[in-house]
């Protein structure tokens, strides 16, 4: 089944964006912490958006396909949430991210912190590439808007 992608961008404390995917409308924070919730894991959430202005993510259009030269956690992975605190690397949700000339699929979910949960239930998200790629481009778009000033 495809899935839609979009994102969220949101204005975090210190004045930085976040952008935080949504998968069928509803945000990822909310389908992970859930899951985590269902399988006694604790702490089970304490995900938020990635903050680029924190961390240099490079190229977001090339880090959300897993082919950025820098990409993190490694290529074909990507970091699609960090942690409520807004640092990435404390708690950061992981996905092997694949791509072929019609589809981008997010699956092979992990906690990098508890190598001992399984999330081999959740996902995977299946896209439409052009979908994605224009949902990516709009949220880029999106990050830029909720960080400038009113004016």
């Amino acid at each position: 089944m495809i899935s839609q992608l979009r994102f969220r961008a949101e204005t975090i404390q210190n004045g930085a964006g976040s952008l935080i995917p949504e998968v069928n409308g509803t945000s990822l924070i909310t389908l992970i912490g859930s899951y985590e919730s269902a399988r006694g894991y604790d702490p089970a959430g304490g995900y938020a958006g990635l903050v680029p202005e924190h961390f240099n993510f490079g190229d977001l259009s090339r880090y959300y396909l897993g082919s950025e030269a820098n990409q993190w956690p490694r290529l074909g992975e990507a970091w699609l949430l960090g942690c409520d605190c807004g640092e990435v690397g404390c708690w950061p949700l992981a996905a092997r991210i694949t791509v072929d000339g019609t589809t981008v699929t997010w699956s092979t979910f992990q906690q990098p912190h508890r190598p001992d949960w399984d999330y081999s239930a959740f996902g995977p998200f299946e896209f439409d590439r052009r979908q994605y790629e224009k949902a990516v481009r709009i949220g880029m778009a999106r990050i830029k808007d909720a960080t400038k000033p009113f004016a």
